[in-house]
């Protein structure tokens, strides 16, 4: 029956959700503890998570527009409409429950999501002023050979 399906790739969505939620949390974790060399393997983690979710959602879709059809609802309806127009109180109960705790994890990967861009923007402009303050410091090549910030001196006509 479609609506046993439907509940089963509910409930591997929820997990995958919640496997998306550890990796931003363990995002979250290397940026704030500063292990900035493994932010790339974290940050194709969750794109990988991702991926997974956003092909549970479309079987999640699939599937409602099947359970749809077979209890009379419009095929492009939502869980919730889906829930709501459900036959057997059951089953209400099961899908609203399922809506509910989806929102929930959407919230809180939202909020991880805003907390760890947050956390991004102050190391890239962190390292944006530790590299200005080391600029003066460096110095270039000029064609001679030599070394040094030449802009401090000005030449300056004096018959002004």
């Amino acid at each position: 029956m479609a609506i046993h399906e439907l509940s089963a790739l509910l409930w591997r969505e929820r997990e995958l959700l919640d496997l998306l939620t550890f990796k931003l949390e363990e995002e979250q974790l290397l940026l704030t503890a500063g292990k900035s060399r493994w932010l790339p393997h974290g940050t194709r983690e969750v794109e990988q998570v991702l991926e997974r979710v956003s092909q549970a959602g479309l079987a999640r879709t699939v599937e409602i527009a099947a359970v749809a059809a077979q209890w009379g609802v419009s095929q492009d309806c939502s869980l919730a409409e889906l829930a709501a127009a459900a036959p057997d109180p059951a089953w209400a109960e099961v899908l609203t429950s399922h809506v509910t705790a989806m929102r929930q994890q959407a919230a809180a990967i939202k909020e991880l999501r805003d907390s760890n861009e947050q956390f991004l923007r102050a190391a890239v402009r962190s390292t944006q002023e530790t590299l200005a303050d080391l600029k003066p410091a460096a110095g270039t090549y000029d064609s001679h050979g030599r070394t040094g910030d030449r802009s401090a001196s000005h030449l300056v006509d004096r018959q002004f």
